[in-house]
C-alpha cells in the first residue's frame, strides 16, 4: 500500500474513534437523596423500579434545638422535661408526589412506636403536606392560615373551636400528634370550624388528599399503638389528632 493511500487510512480511523458515542451524563448520574437516604439512579435496570425506602432517625433533642423550645414550645411548668423527649427525623410522601424528610418531637416512651406508624403511612403512600416542629402557642394569633403543619410536641393548653381550655394538652407531653390540620380540621358540634381556610374540608364525605377517614391506613396504625382518634369525639371533632389516651 502507497504512502498517501496508509495516511487516509490512519485519519478515516482517527475520525471515527473521536465520533464514537459516548455514554450520556443522564445514563451515569444519580439523584442526590435527602440525608441518610440512598441515591435513585436515574435510570434503572431494566425490568426493576426503583422502591423509596423510609428512613427515620431518633436522637435526643440537641442543645441548639432544645435552647430554642425554652424560648418557644416549652417553660418552666410543663409536665415533662426536655430531657424526656425525643426528636424524629421521619421519610413522609408528600403532596407533591415526592419523598421528604421532617423532624418531629414525642415523647421518649412512645418514639419507637411512633416511628412505627409513619413507616406504616409511608407504605401506604398516604400523603402529608409537612412536617415540621410546632410554633410557640399564641392564643390570641390569627386562626387563618393555609398551612398544614403535622406536629406533636407544644406545651400549651387544649385548644377548641371555642378558644383555649384551662388544662394541658397532650401535646404539652408530647402524647399526641396533629396530621394535615387543615385538611383535618376541629368540627365544632354546630358545624363551626375556626379557620376559614379549612371550612372546605368540614364535608367529611369528600376524599381529598390527606384527609382522614374512619379505619382508613392512618387511623388503624395509630390504634395498632393503642393511641385514639379524635374524629371519634363526640360533641365535636378534632378530625387532625391522635394522643395516647385518646383525647
Amino acid at each position: 500500500m502507497s504512502r498517501p493511500i496508509l495516511i487516509v487510512v490512519a485519519l478515516a480511523m482517527l475520525a471515527g474513534a473521536c465520533s464514537a458515542p459516548a455514554r450520556s451524563p443522564a445514563a451515569q448520574a444519580t439523584v442526590a437523596a435527602p440525608s441518610g437516604m440512598e441515591p435513585t439512579p436515574l435510570e434503572p435496570t431494566p425490568g426493576q423500579t426503583a422502591q423509596p425506602t423510609f428512613h427515620s432517625i431518633t436522637a435526643p433533642i440537641p442543645t441548639d434545638l432544645a435552647a430554642e423550645m425554652r424560648h418557644s414550645t416549652w417553660h418552666p411548668g410543663c409536665p415533662v422535661p426536655i430531657a424526656d423527649l425525643r426528636l424524629l427525623t421521619l421519610s413522609y410522601w408528600g403532596f407533591d408526589g415526592e419523598v421528604h424528610e421532617g423532624p418531629l418531637v414525642v415523647n421518649a416512651s412512645v418514639a419507637e412506636e411512633v416511628v412505627g406508624v409513619f413507616q406504616r403511612l409511608f407504605r401506604a403512600r398516604f400523603p402529608i403536606q409537612q412536617m415540621a416542629l410546632a410554633s410557640k402557642y399564641r392564643p390570641n394569633e390569627n386562626p387563618n392560615t393555609k398551612r398544614s403543619v403535622t406536629a406533636s410536641f407544644n406545651c400549651r393548653p387544649v385548644v377548641t373551636p371555642a378558644g383555649p381550655g384551662t388544662t394541658f394538652s397532650m401535646h404539652s407531653y408530647g402524647l399526641a400528634i396533629d396530621i394535615n390540620p387543615l385538611q383535618n380540621p376541629f368540627v365544632a358540634a354546630d358545624g363551626y370550624v375556626q379557620n376559614r381556610y379549612a371550612r372546605p374540608y368540614r364535608d367529611r364525605s369528600q376524599e381529598l388528599s390527606g384527609m382522614i377517614h374512619d379505619g382508613d391506613a392512618v387511623v388503624q396504625a395509630f390504634e395498632r399503638i393503642g393511641w385514639g382518634w379524635g374524629g371519634n369525639w363526640s360533641g365535636g371533632e378534632d378530625y387532625m389528632h391522635f394522643s395516647a389516651n385518646g383525647r
